[in-house]
């Protein structure tokens, strides 16, 4: 029965974490992280993300232009863009190892204890890729908002508003920290459940020890 309770905790934790990666890298590369809507021209609608600015036309295609340098950029993106990817690294390594260390998989099977280090450790890497991705869409959003309500800028300048990727962005790092979590914690349940063998077999050998004292003649 914990057997079956600690395989459905890894796969629920593999399948959060996979959802949280996915999201994670699509909310890396869309250009949808701020929206941008002209008063004067409603046919319009401006997005941007990390690596490109596009207008989207009533009617007509979308329109990209890559940022044309990464040392042109706000320090707000440049980071944004390098966190992004390290969350988007460091997540697939994590989810490499969680699956090496599953009970399901053979590989390394007859290691349990070397399993569950990798558990530990495609945990932690998980949840630092969730972190990775909380910080730049949450410091992107918090720029969004000074910049919302900065009254030195003139009303009638348009102004920068959420796009869908910062959403997508929460959510992801959410269920990376949250399937991360899940994964490692496994790592401690193991090792409390080893404990009780532990012990008791060292209680059997303190009892034959003192029988052995006492009756010396007799044979167990």
């Amino acid at each position: 029965m914990a057997l079956v309770k600690r395989t459905n905790v890894q796969f629920g934790g593999i399948l959060l974490s996979l959802a949280g990666w996915i999201l994670s890298c699509v909310t890396t590369y869309v250009p949808v992280w701020k929206n941008l809507n002209l008063e004067l021209n409603e046919l319009e609608n401006w997005t941007m993300g990390l690596w490109q600015t596009c207008v989207v036309q009533d009617e007509g295609p979308m329109q990209c232009k890559d940022f044309d340098s990464f040392l042109a950029l706000s320090s707000e993106l440049k980071i944004s863009r390098i966190l992004m990817c390290l969350s988007n690294g460091s997540g697939m390594v994590g989810l490499l190892l969680s699956t090496l260390g599953l009970e399901c998989v053979r590989i390394g099977k007859e290691n349990q204890a070397q399993k569950n280090r990798l558990l530990l450790f495609g945990g932690i890497m998980l949840w630092t890729s969730g972190l990775c991705a909380l910080v730049p869409v949450s410091w992107v959003a918090y720029e969004t908002v000074q910049e919302f309500w900065d009254e030195t800028i003139p009303d009638i300048v348009p102004r920068w508003e959420f796009g869908e990727a910062l959403f997508m962005g929460w959510f992801g790092g959410f269920f990376l920290i949250l399937g991360g979590s899940l994964i490692a914690s496994l790592y401690c349940f193991a090792r409390a459940d080893h404990a009780p063998v532990y012990y008791t077999t060292t209680q059997q050998h303190e009892k034959c020890l003192h029988l052995d004292s006492k009756y010396p003649d007799l044979t167990i």
